[in-house]
């Protein structure tokens, strides 16, 4: 079975007096029996570094350095201390109009810098509603994930677009359909596939984290607003233990 891994996305939000909550949140699970990982924004990944929880980037450039005015590159973020990085999260293919393509070669510079890539899925509402988001979840398995993927470098993280930050959450059933047919897609292409964590993201919190880590190849979760607080994070962290 892949090891459980919450990871928690600030995304742009977070400044020096929050980094109390990561080390409530450390403290509170010196013990945890799973992956724990805060993925703050970059100005305090170096701050993070004694950290006993797992820090990680929210984006990379694909190059390793250059004239790439205000991006930071995958072996940037190891320097600091960050072992994953978020690769092709819906808010940056939507916000900054990353394709499959891009985000692939950001993952395989994630590889090179040794960090874990997280690469995000996920169908919009209206692929959902017109009963295309496994032909969408297939493209951008083929199209983002490298060759080179390994259960040890990369993390599958599907978030329905429609879900994040919404408080809307697919149902149990939507959410095994997607997961199975990932696992299955792994399965069919990497020797490895079977231990590949797939992670569910979208408006998950203490109240449903338990029936949702409760659907079959869900490995964890990748958390946006419900991981600034440690009392949140704690909840959801204490139900994957518990799944």
């Amino acid at each position: 079975m892949p090891r459980k891994l919450a990871a928690g996305n600030w995304k742009m939000n977070g400044l020096r007096a929050n980094l109390a909550e990561i080390e409530t949140l450390a403290a509170r699970h010196a013990d945890a029996q799973i992956d724990i990982l805060i993925c703050p924004p970059a100005t305090l990944i170096a701050a993070c570094q004694d950290s006993l929880l797992d820090i990680g980037g929210q984006d990379c450039h694909a190059a390793t350095s250059g004239a790439h005015t205000g991006d930071i590159s995958a072996q940037m973020l190891a320097d600091v201390g960050a072992t994953y990085v978020i690769i092709g999260h819906s808010e940056r293919r939507a916000d900054h109009g990353e394709s499959n393509d891009v985000v692939a070669a950001k993952s395989q510079a994630a590889y090179a810098a040794g960090i874990t890539a997280i690469i995000c899925l996920g169908e919009t509402l209206a692929e959902r509603e017109n009963g295309t988001t496994l032909a969408v979840i297939d493209a951008q398995l083929a199209g983002s994930v490298p060759a080179t993927a390994t259960a040890q470098n990369t993390v599958i993280a599907y978030e329905p677009v429609w879900a994040i930050g919404t408080g809307k959450v697919p149902t149990r059933d939507q959410i095994a359909q997607v997961h199975a047919h990932i696992r299955a897609r792994l399965n069919a292409r990497f020797d490895d596939g079977a231990e590949m964590r797939i992670l569910y993201g979208g408006s998950v919190k203490g109240s449903n984290a338990a029936e949702i880590f409760g659907v079959p190849h869900v490995d964890g979760a990748l958390v946006g607003g419900a991981s600034l607080k440690a009392d949140d994070f704690s909840a959801i962290i204490a139900a994957l233990e518990a799944a």
